[in-house]
């Protein structure tokens, strides 16, 4: 079984600008899962991919609401940078920088309260 890590970040209060969480991966490994949501119903919506690309894993998707996370993994992942769309896990190189790109209230909408994400790897 490979080995499986999390990235947990969790921003208080309500929101009143984008977010953008950057980091670069310690090992090669596979994105396999994220769960984001707002304590409140909100419009935001999550992008996932890299510095270069930073929608190239996941579109602009709404995030769970009232406390109910929205989940997304290998059929949800449909950016420009993976060769099967919905069929792939992205895969990131030891140092690839991850973008994770939160607008915070979708397209002007209802700003989001409380958020936090949980991105899950997959070693190798």
């Amino acid at each position: 079984m490979l080995n499986k890590f999390q990235n947990s970040f969790h921003i208080p209060g309500t929101l009143a600008a984008n977010l953008t969480i950057t980091l670069t991966v310690p090992s090669d490994c596979s994105l396999v899962h994220v769960s984001a949501v707002a304590s409140n119903n909100s419009d935001a919506t999550l992008k996932i991919g890299t510095s270069a690309d930073d929608d190239g894993y996941l579109t602009a998707t709404a995030i769970g609401d009232s406390g109910t996370p929205a989940e997304f993994d290998l059929d949800d992942f449909d950016g420009a940078l993976l060769s099967n769309p919905g069929m792939e896990y992205p895969h990131l190189l030891d140092g690839t920088v991850l973008v994770l790109t939160l607008d915070y209230d979708g397209a002007a909408g209802t700003a989001a309260q409380n958020v936090t994400l949980v991105a899950t790897f997959c070693e190798g």
